[in-house]
């Protein structure tokens, strides 16, 4: 069945992305938050029920993806506020729309609402029906966010991803290609733990969840996680990236945490476990590494 998607925070990276894999069956709808801003209520009311209209007379299912949200996690130290109405506020109004409509709606979460407090050899993955525990106050607002959505009486997914990159936009991958040109020495955290995701894989996963969703083969897990396979830490991430540029790993320095002082609490571990994405049937994203290649062929 064809889809008609409608992406709020349709310019951010993983919005692009979306759009870009718009084709034969599949209508994408991006607008950004000067067209679309989940603050607004009238915004998101009016933007559903066009959403709905537009399906109808395509003949194709509407759903939402939610790729919109207040990201700056250092800044949202000190204006909480602000990050609570993108985060939570604004996802509470689309559930609420999308559920009045019978549209499905797709929220994009984070690692960050976990405490990421896991070490040491016997670390294992986080999964979806691990107790949340966000220690800074983007994970916070995100967390009440999902709460929001899924205690809307909407037909409605949590999926959590982490670390996500991207061709647009501004990401850990981009500063890290520009660093190598500036600086002869670059020393990157090497006791924070996670999974590179390449937001085109990840694009590609939540339009394959909607499609099932639309064709009436949901997955019955409400909250799933969806990131690149494997993991690594910011320093093996780095040396990664200066490999593909054809630059000497040996340049990229491990450190830890303490060495660069921040006010948010970073989670020091953030891998997902992706078992119940495999259950539902859908495709795994692809290794970070092959992702990380990829990306750099492509780029």
């Amino acid at each position: 069945m064809p889809l008609t998607v409608l992406v709020p925070g349709g310019t951010g990276q993983l919005g692009r992305d979306l759009f870009a894999l718009a084709g034969e069956g599949v209508e994408v709808l991006a607008p950004g938050s000067a067209e679309l801003d989940l603050t607004k209520t009238s915004d998101v009311l009016e933007a559903v029920k066009d959403l709905v209209a537009r399906a109808e007379q395509a003949g194709s299912k509407p759903v939402v993806i939610n790729a919109a949200a207040y990201t700056a996690v250092d800044a949202a130290e000190d204006d909480e506020d602000r990050a609570f109405a993108v985060n939570a506020d604004g996802p509470r109004v689309l559930a609420a729309a999308c559920s009045s409509w019978r549209v499905p709606l797709v929220h994009v979460s984070t690692d960050y609402v976990f405490a990421g407090d896991r070490s040491g050899a016997d670390a294992v993955p986080y999964e979806p029906s691990d107790p949340i525990a966000p220690r800074s106050a983007y994970g916070r607002t995100k967390a009440a966010g999902e709460d929001a959505v899924l205690g809307s009486g909407a037909q409605a997914w949590v999926v959590r991803t982490a670390w996500v990159y991207g061709s647009t936009g501004k990401n850990f991958v981009k500063t890290m290609v520009r660093l190598e040109g500036e600086r002869e020495t670059l020393s990157v955290v090497d006791d924070q733990r996670g999974s590179p995701t390449l937001s085109a894989d990840l694009a590609a996963g939540l339009l394959e969840l909607a499609k099932l969703i639309t064709d009436g083969k949901a997955p019955e897990q409400r909250v799933l996680h969806a990131t690149g396979g494997g993991n690594t830490t910011w320093f093996g991430f780095t040396r990664a990236i200066f490999t593909a540029l054809g630059a000497d790993p040996a340049r990229v320095k491990p450190c830890t945490s303490a060495d660069f002082p921040s006010k948010v609490a970073r989670p020091a571990y953030s891998v997902l476990s992706d078992t119940a994405w495999r259950e539902a049937g859908l495709t795994p994203l692809r290794s970070w590494e092959d992702a990380l290649k990829a990306y750099f062929a492509k780029a």
